[in-house]
């Protein structure tokens, strides 16, 4: 029996852990809660780039590694992709499927932060669920504007700025209320294709409000990738890995 290395960063990760057993680990970055409750390790923190996970699988003896980052976090995906290189392991990888515009969405790509701040321009009450990397940008809020930012954690905001702390699975009465209550009129998301945070994609819909999207990054091939938990769950107990 081969040990896994699950590398966290989706709520689905989750559920794939929750079905290792203890000789297996769970690897978290630290951002947001930490499990308690499941039979499989539990790592939190980082590990030095492709050479230092290269290092923690030769030194655990893994024997296959599992990426189930975020989908906009591909540095941490290449990094796990190199490292199943240079230990001779597979790499499998959970990719959700991006979220796909309706009718009656007017969504509009931006690939980084300049052209989301030119694109910006007409608006006056932005909603940002980017995470935290707007907080780095508030002394660049233009008069005319007031931001709204949501991520897992309060921060401290501005006079032009509100963040909320907030997590999903966020229902969409109460997306609906928050876009009436700050009078959002335009919405800037990453792609991440979660069905835990979609709900604010369908008020956008039903109030005309422009969606600014930011583009995916491509990400390295590994050995499978797969679209769902249940399919590599399934591929999971058909090998002889878990």
């Amino acid at each position: 029996m081969k040990r896994i290395l699950l590398l966290g960063g989706v709520t689905e990760a989750l559920a794939i852990a929750r079905t290792l057993g203890p000789q297996h680990i769970y690897s978290l970055a630290g951002v947001g809660r930490v499990p308690t409750d499941l039979t499989c390790q539990v790592r939190v923190g980082g590990f030095g780039g492709a050479d230092g996970l290269a290092q923690f699988i030769h030194d655990q003896s893994i024997g296959l590694l599992l990426d189930a980052t975020h989908p906009y976090a591909a540095q941490i995906s290449q990094n796990a992709a190199t490292a199943a290189q240079l230990t001779g392991i597979p790499c499998w990888a959970l990719r959700r499927p991006a979220w796909q515009p309706q009718t009656g969405d007017d969504w509009r790509e931006v690939s980084d932060w300049a052209e989301l701040i030119e694109a910006l321009e007409p608006f006056r009450r932005p909603l940002f669920t980017l995470g935290r990397e707007p907080l780095q940008h508030l002394h660049e809020i233009p008069p005319e504007q007031f931001w709204t930012l949501r991520a897992l954690d309060v921060y401290p905001g501005n006079q032009r700025c509100e963040v909320i702390g907030a997590r999903g699975p966020f229902l969409i009465n109460d997306e609906r209320e928050l876009f009436e209550r700050k009078q959002i009129d335009v919405l800037i998301s990453k792609n991440s294709g979660s069905t835990a945070t979609e709900p604010k994609l369908e008020v956008a819909r039903e109030r005309g409000v422009p969606v600014l999207v930011l583009k995916r990054p491509v990400l390295v091939g590994v050995d499978r990738e797969f679209g769902s938990v249940g399919d590599l769950v399934i591929a999971l107990s058909a090998s002889d890995l878990s």
